[in-house]
């Protein structure tokens, strides 16, 4: 078992970017998958992104070719940078190190 702790997150004007961070209390790389998910105002959590232990990524398709994970080859740290920001991408962003999951960081794009 992790701890996971997320950063990075704010308000940011649409067609943004913001970088988000989740730093693990021990070692990833016991775990074969890691992913970044959100959830939003009275929607369900859903999936952004995932990455594998051999690299494999896998995005949802709203935010595929905007969004980009990223680990340091399952160190202790994971990466979400978020570019070209839009306004339903606001949500509540969570790491996750199944079954271990962070406490959040709040994205909010708006004007």
């Amino acid at each position: 078992q992790v701890q996971l702790e997320e950063s990075g997150g704010g308000l940011v004007q649409p067609g943004g970017s913001l970088r988000l961070s989740c730093v693990s209390s021990g070692r990833l790389d016991r775990f074969s998958f890691l992913g970044w998910y959100r959830q939003a105002p009275a929607k369900e959590r859903e999936m952004v992104a995932t990455i594998t232990s051999d690299g494999m990524t896998n995005y949802a398709a709203s935010v595929r070719g905007r969004f980009t994970i990223s680990s340091d080859n399952f160190g202790n740290t994971l990466t979400l940078q978020m570019n070209n920001l839009r306004p339903e991408d606001t949500a509540i962003y969570y790491c996750t190190a199944p079954p271990n999951w962070g406490q959040g960081t709040q994205v909010t794009v708006s004007s």
